[in-house]
């Protein structure tokens, strides 16, 4: 065991921001169970290099790290048909549960986008990152954040048409 400041850091900063990087797992993977294993992957392999890393700019290296290493899973995952029932009629009436079935919906369809498509919609719209930041997160251009963007949002207008105000695009 290590043990010394650089450990008490590491446990801060997973204290301090581990919910919201569970927040970009869980989004990533669509998963709960998933999502806890991608950031503990990640934590785990970010804890030897913590003092070097934790002179930059921590936060956004473990997100890049929680990004690559979701788009590494997800290359050797076997993505065939899921079964799913039938879904019910919607209500015509606004119920108590509305803002989850948007939640749902929007969340099932992120996971439906492309890896990248998904990865930019993340950081842009839920982490709020601007393009230039996504764009060094994602090793790419700016201009390629803002075309995974584009496209994204046109294929979630698509699919959630009656949530389409929900969809906003900041460029």
């Amino acid at each position: 065991m290590r043990g010394g400041q650089g450990d008490e850091d590491f446990e801060a900063f997973v204290d301090a921001r581990g919910p919201r990087l569970l927040r970009v797992a869980w989004l990533l993977t669509g998963d709960a169970h998933l999502a806890e294993d991608l950031l503990q992957t990640v934590l785990a392999r970010v804890w030897p290099k913590w003092q070097k890393i934790a002179e930059d700019h921590p936060e956004a290296y473990v997100r890049k790290a929680l990004v690559n290493t979701h788009a590494s899973w997800w290359r050797r995952r076997w993505r065939g048909e899921v079964p799913h029932g039938e879904l019910p009629d919607r209500a015509q009436d606004r119920d108590a549960y509305e803002g989850v079935e948007l939640e749902q919906s929007l969340a099932a369809a992120v996971r439906a986008l492309p890896v990248r498509q998904r990865a930019v919609v993340v950081l842009r719209y839920f982490e709020d990152l601007g393009v230039e930041e996504t764009a060094a997160t994602l090793g790419c251009s700016p201009g390629t954040v803002k075309s995974q963007a584009s496209k994204a949002l046109r294929t979630l207008r698509a699919v959630l048409p009656e949530q389409v105000g929900v969809l906003d695009d900041r460029g």
